[in-house]
């Protein structure tokens, strides 16, 4: 199963959904398509911005460095970060902007923890390189990589209380050492 189709499960069918990072509204379009949720793009990269607009989705031209003040409390019912926090340089403020205007957020990035990438570090003394974290150390957009330990600490940190979690490898549940063994995790939170 896709990440896609996983953070479908979680959003109720009729729900306004805020989705920062969008990319090319793949996900805004699904959530469209599969439970009838209207929504809202957010995405600073211009190429991206227009395939958004070709794909029917409403898209807002952002730097989600800049905050969300664009948003007033509670306008969504979930607010989506898919892939995208390891890129921002301020993830707490942006955490907590998330949940003022949406009543959950939900979260997911590449785990740094996995074990791959552990070994990587270790054995071949560079940055891992892998299909969750495609890119070379040098030319990255991922500013902050992170693990499933280090995002549940930023939350309690924060008073944000985890909802759900999943962990993945290659499209699967992963349930025993998730942190060692998930290659992406995706998280349901609120206040």
């Amino acid at each position: 199963m896709t990440e896609t189709e996983m953070i479908a499960r979680w959003v109720v069918p009729g729900a306004r959904v805020l989705d920062l990072g969008c990319g090319d509204g793949t996900l805004l379009k699904h959530l469209w398509q599969t439970r009838q949720a209207p929504g809202y793009g957010v995405e600073i990269d211009d190429a991206q911005v227009i395939e958004c607009i070709s794909n029917d989705v409403n898209v807002l031209q952002m730097d989600l460095e800049d905050g969300l003040s664009a948003f007033r409390d509670d306008s969504f019912d979930y607010v989506i970060l898919s892939e995208t926090i390891q890129t921002i340089h301020r993830q707490e403020p942006l955490m907590r902007e998330m949940l003022r205007v949406g009543r959950e957020a939900i979260v997911s990035f590449p785990n740094f923890g996995f074990w791959r990438a552990r070994l990587q570090i270790t054995l071949e003394g560079h940055m891992p390189v892998s299909e969750e974290l495609p890119y070379q150390w040098y030319d990255t957009p991922n500013v902050h990589h992170c693990t499933l330990i280090d995002f549940e600490d930023l939350c309690a940190k924060l008073g944000i209380r985890v909802l759900e979690r999943l962990v993945l490898r290659d499209g699967k549940p992963v349930t025993w050492l998730r942190n060692l063994l998930g290659s992406l995790a995706i998280y349901r939170v609120s206040m």
